[in-house]
């Protein structure tokens, strides 16, 4: 909005038109006419959600996106790279939320994880008395004790403070390294003593057995926590000595037992996960009894964003704020596959160069320094390392007070709120004034850094990354050095440091930089190296002491590296994923696009009722099944299509198709003529007595087991007699049909991306398996959308016998603006939960479990429809 501002007079003198998105709401003629301008601005995130609501409008009207041509994408670098890995949602409730399992067993976890913290206190202190013994066999025990701990609790405090002093990393790497020998094999006698297992690096949690038996209810199936082996159950049930129909219903009994027992264990998971691994503070806040998460790499909340995969419960939960209902998925994408689909895509960042081979493999964008406008004096000093947190943050506080007393501004960038908070405390008692901007301070943001140049103003900022406001410096500051930035942390990124950096020395300003960093750092004590614990022992450090040495900044930026291949790994396999999903979106999209757009409705529907019919020819002449035949044309077409057991015999299958498309159509043309000449003499009376009132009319429609309001306009549905509203009623058919089954078919995705996981313990790659069935599960839904929009097209027809059924249609579209959107912070993984399909009321006899279920699809009744009835 404000760059639009800006540069709108420049562009509009040159004869082009600007506008802004931002400014007008969703779905809006205002956010249409936006788009039609030469140039757009917006945010990425709109443009994104943008692209989802037309693909889930009901009316042409609604449409808002041109054609993606041209796009030029500010902070490129943090738009393509950062948010990459989170993908755009647009989701609702779903009826049957897993709320009430948080809360049920949110007691036994917190007193598992009391459990945990009071046990890994008594084992670090022995751990801690043994390796001060002096006595070898001692000191071994001492280890082994200590990597016990930091199973148990990697951030526990103690812990940390005591790993960052001389040789006792190098020790609990040592002893590490020996139980992880051999494909962890003895890693078992460290952990069994734990309740949970923690691994900090892969993000994940394991219950012991000692945990399950502590988690396990007094009186509870010992095994209420313990996934059973599918597989070997199955197998088990098929050696039994029963009827198929009783291993039917055993194998669902089993199934059942899996998915609730399933559910169970990752709500159990995700609490733990939100009790150990996610600080209040650090990784979110909670604001008006919310919790929001905090961008580690900006340092501002994420509105509207959540954690995916129960998550964001959990944490609520944790928190005693509201749990807010579970939510399925309506529609999704990533950012990365959004700006692809534009056929130049071009951007801008101060940070691109570190990033410049992951643009090139996945956006085919080459990366090109410009110089700068003049030459950077800024000096870059080396990293100041300290044993400790608190050896730290008070050289910071003695740093900030020196350049204070320099007549200089310093702006200290901190990784997380806590420690924006932790410095400021510091800085008061010193009776140093400052200003704070933080996630939960963001509203002051461009006052605060407008601020920032001023002389002896000292500014704690959350993650600098794209703050836009210039900070401005006066000539006596100039004269005095020049802003000062101060960094307490190292990011795990390069680029969010360098972008700290870039804050002074702008336009040739003086200025300098220089970081704080302590061996209790998160990227220290996950990705260091052995080699700075083994020289800052050698130098034997007293409390206090500092390293500055070149030799130690580049071992911490080798880390850095390490840490940004890892993430490329993950953001590129990502990608692999949602490139199947892309394809999948791309051509339902299309096949949408089609009938909303209604141009090309009638040879849509033709082809389907080809599909259909070529389909169910296939199936039931290889089984040679002619009664099978005609009971399924009867189900999907509503036709009667008479045919002699010998016929169906000789005829090939493709003779067989053209028989049966050509009744079929001949059936379809005359009920659609019968529809229309019913319903003309209603739209005649209406148009002719309240034409001038009326734009459009609603007709309702039923197949027998669903109704449909069909819109269409008065006037056109009166000058064609009719035909009109058999358009509409096609195009409403076509796009209710793929809607439902593209909703379930993302969670159908959701699921199976979980589920081939697992392959990997079979030496087997989850990718090719995704593919292979994310395939298979793309044919049974468009093959399901083909039936289900031929089968309510046969049997449709207008229930209404009076005039009045009539109506206008009022003005009331589907309002997607107002449906929730977010960012996910994983990949979409949203709830397994699917949404209730409202039955018809049957009436008639009422059918027995063992017969044949009326549906006509040859099961039982117990096994088809009658399926959860008791």
């Amino acid at each position: 909005k404000r760059d639009s501002e800006w540069m709108g007079p420049l562009y509009m003198f040159h004869g082009l038109s600007v506008d802004c998105i931002d400014k007008t709401e969703p779905n809006s003629p205002e956010r249409r006419k936006a788009y039609q301008a030469d140039i757009t601005f917006g945010t990425n995130n709109e443009f994104g959600f943008d692209y989802l609501r037309d693909n889930m409008a009901i009316h042409p009207e609604d449409l808002v996106q041109r054609k993606h041509h041209y796009a030029i994408v500010d902070e490129v670098d943090s738009v393509l790279i950062d948010d990459a890995r989170t993908p755009l949602i647009i989701s609702g409730p779903v009826p049957k939320g897993d709320i009430q399992m948080f809360d049920e067993y949110k007691p036994r976890v917190e007193k598992l994880v009391r459990m945990q913290r009071e046990l890994v206190a008594r084992i670090f202190t022995e751990a801690k008395a043994l390796l001060a013994s002096g006595d070898r066999k001692q000191e071994e025990q001492g280890a082994i004790l200590l990597l016990r701990a930091y199973k148990g609790l990697p951030k526990y405090k103690p812990l940390i403070k005591f790993l960052s002093e001389q040789g006792n990393k190098a020790t609990l790497v040592k002893t590490e390294n020996i139980y992880m020998q051999e494909n962890n094999r003895r890693m078992p006698e460290i952990t069994d003593e734990l309740y949970f297992v923690i691994d900090e690096k892969q993000n994940s949690i394991d219950l012991t057995d000692k945990g399950h038996d502590t988690i396990t209810a007094a009186g509870e199936d010992p095994n209420f926590f313990i996934l059973p082996d599918v597989g070997s159950e199955l197998a088990e049930i098929d050696k039994m000595n029963l009827t198929e129909e009783e291993k039917l219903e055993k194998k669902d009994q089993m199934v059942q037992n899996y998915a609730a027992k399933s559910e169970r264990v990752h709500t159990v998971n995700q609490l733990l996960k939100a009790y150990t691994l996610f600080e209040l503070d650090v990784e979110y806040v909670v604001i008006d009894n919310k919790v929001k998460i905090v961008d580690e790499q900006t340092g501002r909340i994420m509105e509207g964003r959540r954690y995916s995969d129960g998550l964001h419960q959990a944490i609520e939960a944790k928190e005693n704020v509201k749990v807010e209902a579970a939510t399925q998925t309506f529609a999704t994408i990533t950012l990365q596959n959004y700006f692809r689909m534009y056929h130049k895509l071009a951007g801008m960042t101060g940070t691109a160069e570190t990033e410049a081979g992951e643009f090139w493999d996945i956006y085919k964008l080459d990366v090109v320094v410009i110089p700068t406008n003049k030459p950077v004096i800024r000096k870059d000093a080396n990293d100041y390392v300290y044993k400790t947190k608190r050896e730290k943050y008070n050289a910071v506080i003695e740093e900030i007070t020196r350049l204070v007393g320099e007549g200089r501004p310093v702006l200290v960038g901190t990784t997380s709120v806590e420690v924006s908070e932790l410095l400021s405390r510091m800085l008061k008692l010193r009776g140093i004034k400052h200003n704070v901007l933080n996630a939960k301070l963001h509203q002051r943001e461009a006052d605060i850094v407008a601020e920032a140049g001023k002389s002896q103003v000292v500014t704690i900022a959350t993650n600098m990354a794209g703050r836009g406001t210039d900070i401005k410096l006066s000539p006596e500051v100039r004269a005095a050095g020049g802003l000062a930035i101060i960094g307490t942390e190292r990011h795990d990124s390069r680029r969010v440091d360098r972008q700290l950096r870039g804050r002074a020395g702008r336009q040739g300003d003086p200025g300098s930089s220089q970081f704080f960093v302590s061996l209790e750092d998160d990227l220290m004590r996950l990705f260091s190296s052995e080699r700075i614990i083994r020289v800052m022992d050698r130098l034997g450090h007293e409390e206090g002491d500092v390293i500055q040495h070149s030799m130690i900044t580049k071992s911490i930026e080798r880390a850095q590296r390490k840490v940004e291949e890892n993430n490329f790994g993950i953001r590129k396999r990502l990608l692999e994923y949602d490139d199947v999903m892309n394809s999948q979106r791309e051509v339902i999209y299309k096949k949408r696009r089609h009938a909303l757009l209604g141009e090309r409705i009638g040879v849509d529907i033709a082809n389907n009722m080809y599909d259909v019919c070529e389909a169910l020819v296939e199936e039931h002449k290889e089984a040679n099944d002619l009664e099978g035949f005609r009971m399924d044309v009867l189900k999907y077409f509503a036709v009667d299509f008479d045919i002699k057991e010998e016929d169906f015999q000789k005829t090939s299958a493709n003779n067989l198709t053209e028989r049966l498309y050509k009744e079929v159509r001949d059936t379809f043309s005359r009920k659609t003529e019968t529809i229309a000449k019913q319903a003309f003499p209603v739209i005649k009376n209406v148009f002719e007595q309240r034409g001038e009132m009326f734009k459009n009319i609603v007709v309702p429609f039923t197949d027998g087991k669903r109704a449909y309001n069909v819109v269409a306009n008065l006037e056109k549905t009166y000058k064609s007699e009719g035909e009109e509203l058999i358009r509409a009623y096609e195009k409403s058919i076509m796009l209710a049909h793929i809607d439902d089954a593209w909703k379930e078919h993302l969670r159908e995705m959701d699921d199976l991306k979980q589920s081939v996981q697992n392959a990997t313990y079979e030496q087997k790659d989850p990718l090719l398996i995704y593919k292979f069935e994310s395939f298979n599960l793309f044919k049974s839904m468009v093959d399901k959308i083909n039936k289900n929009v031929v089968s309510t097209l046969m049997k449709g027809q207008i229930p209404f016998e009076a005039p009045e059924e009539v109506k206008q249609a009022e003005e009331k579209r589907t309002d997607l603006s107002k449906m929730r959107t977010g960012r996910s912070d994983a990949p979409a993984a949203q709830t397994n939960q699917a949404p209730r399909k409202t039955e018809p009321v049957k009436v008639g006899p009422k059918v027995g479990r063992n017969d044949p279920c009326p549906c006509g699809s040859g099961k039982k009744y117990k096994n088809c429809h009658g399926k959860g009835e008791e």
